[in-house]
């Protein structure tokens, strides 16, 4: 199973020094029944491009807690067991696609890293410090928060990570 664990580039750089994604549980988003619902598809490229969405959005909100970190989205594309994940529970929107994993996973054997580009780096700041208020329900904040969902993350593979985090 693919799965997508959101990060922040301070995030990567100790996952980079430690060799790992974790310390287990860890927090990540994936294709499950309720994302499958939510979203309405059988197309699983669809779906999976929905689950990387939600995890988009799970970094957007590391990012907003982590002021010091630089204002780029990360996304670190993993396949795992399926023995390894377990879904979250959850009645929200938020909790859609949402699972944890039950151990630490080797950095080595990500798929992929998906990273904001720089022309994003404006939007993705005003979104995270407009979070809070979109979640209290300003439409003016969350079109803010929606600006940054329209930069597509790049797609980088392991060896890059260094690169990355200069």
């Amino acid at each position: 199973m693919r799965v997508y664990v959101p990060l922040t580039l301070l995030g990567l750089a100790e996952a980079h020094k430690a060799g790992e994604l974790g310390p287990a549980p860890l927090r990540a988003y994936a294709v499950t029944p309720g994302l499958r619902e939510w979203y309405v598809s059988d197309d699983l490229e669809e779906l999976e491009y929905a689950a990387l969405g939600r995890a988009a959005t799970a970094s957007l909100r590391l990012l907003a807690a982590e002021g010091d970190a630089p204002r780029k989205r990360v996304v670190v594309a993993v396949d795992v067991d399926d023995k390894a994940v377990t879904a979250v529970p959850g009645a929200d929107e938020a909790a859609l696609g949402q699972v944890s994993l039950a151990a630490a996973v080797r950095l080595s054997v990500a798929a992929a890293v998906h990273v904001d580009a720089d022309d994003a780096l404006e939007d993705v700041r005003a979104a995270a410090a407009a979070l809070d208020a979109a979640d209290a329900g300003d439409d003016d904040a969350q079109s803010t928060v929606d600006g940054a969902e329209d930069h597509e993350l790049l797609w980088f593979g392991v060896q890059e990570i260094p690169g990355l985090l200069k």
